[in-house]
């Protein structure tokens, strides 16, 4: 009887969706969401309301070598 794919790939060790990161593209938005940190580009626009936003809600930014 042959087995599935997934059932070799258990069977011999291969099987790895456990250690796989998600690159999909919401969780890669919720991780940027999750860890606010200074545009590296934008519209002035962008900028005026990341500075906007830094004033109303300064303990939400993590700080990286670049804000200093």
């Amino acid at each position: 009887m042959p087995i599935s794919p997934d059932e070799f790939l258990k069977k011999y060790g291969f099987d790895t969706d456990d250690d796989e990161r998600d690159h999909s593209l919401r969780h890669n938005a919720m991780e940027h969401a999750k860890h606010l940190r200074r545009p590296h580009a934008g519209t002035p626009h962008d900028w005026e309301e990341w500075e906007r936003y830094k004033l109303e809600h300064p303990d939400e930014i993590e700080e990286d070598d670049s804000d200093r």
